[in-house]
């Protein structure tokens, strides 16, 4: 009889989130899959837990998915979880989870502490529709091609962001959405947890005054209008985004493809007057 694969949810910040079913699962179980061993063994140790552990991450997914594969199909009880929050999630676990679904071995999850969720239920931002994005594409071509693609969704969009980064990406959504309610959710559930809430544009000038950010980062947009919804007259459109801060024809761009217009026709119909 095989064993049973658990996706066991552990703390983002604050260790006292473990849950008391992941505690005992972490204590029942053979063996724990983990990114990196020393982080998880602070984890266990501060449970008391005392377990073989195997290092899981992204640059060796593939070949370990394949020995944790066998030790389950031996009867192995194992636990997956990644350095913070629920496997899976921006994290590696999707192979051999998939893998072991096809092979029929039970896989469990052990529900808890989310990045995603936890900056989402606190942002103020509506929760009724959302779609996470993961980290958005690190140059800004794709970045700026995947904001104007979704950002028409009338639905909040969430990403995770790199500090070094987030400046750059704030730019961008100035430039492609313009004046949208933004939520920077930082270090959530740690000692300088941290909510900044306004327009890209207004986040970027509060930024602008301090030091580099540092930490966790989950970035939410809020809902965009679709094209049916667009009854702001072109030009107050147009001049929303130029006062945000976003270049003349870029504006142009962005309402046109709000409106399901070329560029060319929004600035012949704000012309001709």
């Amino acid at each position: 009889m095989s064993g049973t694969l658990f996706v066991v949810a552990t703390p983002i910040g604050n260790l006292e989130d473990l849950t008391f079913r992941a505690v005992r699962i972490l204590r029942e179980v053979d063996r724990i899959a983990c990114e990196d061993t020393r982080h998880t063994r602070q984890l266990l140790g501060r449970h008391g837990i005392s377990k073989p552990l195997v290092s899981y991450h992204e640059h060796n997914e593939s070949t370990r998915s394949e020995e944790l594969l066998r030790d389950l199909q031996a009867g192995t009880s194992i636990a997956l979880v990644s350095d913070a929050g629920t496997p899976l999630i921006s994290d590696p676990g999707y192979r051999l989870v998939k893998a072991a679904r096809q092979q029929g071995i039970p896989v469990s999850p052990i529900p808890g502490p989310s990045a995603l969720l936890a900056s989402l239920s606190a942002s103020g931002l509506p929760t009724d529709a959302f779609v996470f994005l993961g980290f958005p594409p690190s140059k800004q071509g794709a970045r700026r091609k995947l904001l104007e693609e979704c950002g028409a969704w009338p639905m909040t969009l969430v990403f995770y962001e790199a500090p070094h980064r987030i400046l750059d990406t704030l730019a961008d959504i100035v430039a492609t959405l313009g004046p949208r309610p933004v939520v920077l959710a930082r270090e959530v559930t740690k000692v300088h947890e941290e909510f900044l809430q306004g327009t890209a544009a207004e986040l970027l000038a509060v930024l602008a005054k301090r030091p580099p950010l540092k930490g966790e980062i989950t970035l939410l947009i809020g809902k965009g209008e679709s094209v049916e919804a667009g009854d702001t007259p072109l030009d107050l459109a147009v001049q929303e985004l130029i006062q945000a801060g976003v270049p003349r024809m870029q504006a142009f761009k962005t309402v046109a493809k709000r409106r399901g217009l070329s560029k060319r026709e929004v600035y012949k119909k704000l012309t001709e007057h």
